[in-house]
């Protein structure tokens, strides 16, 4: 957080006041700041979404915050080539004509991130789970076949 204050343009910080302190954009109003078009600055929040990979003896676990979202607004895809895609989209609150906003920091856009599975995942098994705003993607791994080791005796 900045605790610069407003002398920079029309932000309203008070450095006393942990609540109305705001992050100090240094290229806000240029005019590279504002080619980009509405859709990628709310995308740019959302395509952030923190994923957990961590691999077990048996599967490669993915966790992915996705708080608010339902499953029907969340996609697990499973590509040619072991890619692991997992997308969804937040959808904007609706605005009232009456409604006054004093705070908007929440993400709204889509989001869409891919992994590349190693060879030893079971593409064919992979499952998903939606509990409490966490997604879990479970990808089975392939027994490794331990090497067989055979003893040779030495003579002489």
């Amino acid at each position: 957080m900045s605790l610069i204050p407003s002398f920079f343009g029309r932000r309203s910080s008070n450095v006393f006041d942990p609540f109305s302190l705001d992050l100090w954009d240094p290229f806000e109003g240029f005019p590279l700041s504002t080619n980009f078009p509405s859709s990628a600055r709310e995308t740019s929040a959302v395509a952030n979404a923190c994923i957990d990979w961590k691999e077990t003896p048996e599967a490669h676990l993915f966790k992915v915050d996705v708080p608010g979202l339902k499953k029907e607004e969340v996609k697990v895809e499973v590509e040619d080539g072991g890619i692991l895609q997992i997308s969804g989209e937040r959808s904007k609150e609706q605005e009232e004509k009456n409604d006054k906003w004093h705070r908007v920091e929440r993400s709204s856009g889509k989001f869409c991130r891919r992994f590349s599975l190693p060879e030893n995942a079971k593409l064919e098994q992979v499952k998903a789970a939606m509990e409490n705003g966490v997604l879990t993607v479970t990808v089975p791994k392939e027994e490794v076949k331990k090497p067989e080791v055979k003893a040779i005796d030495i003579y002489g």
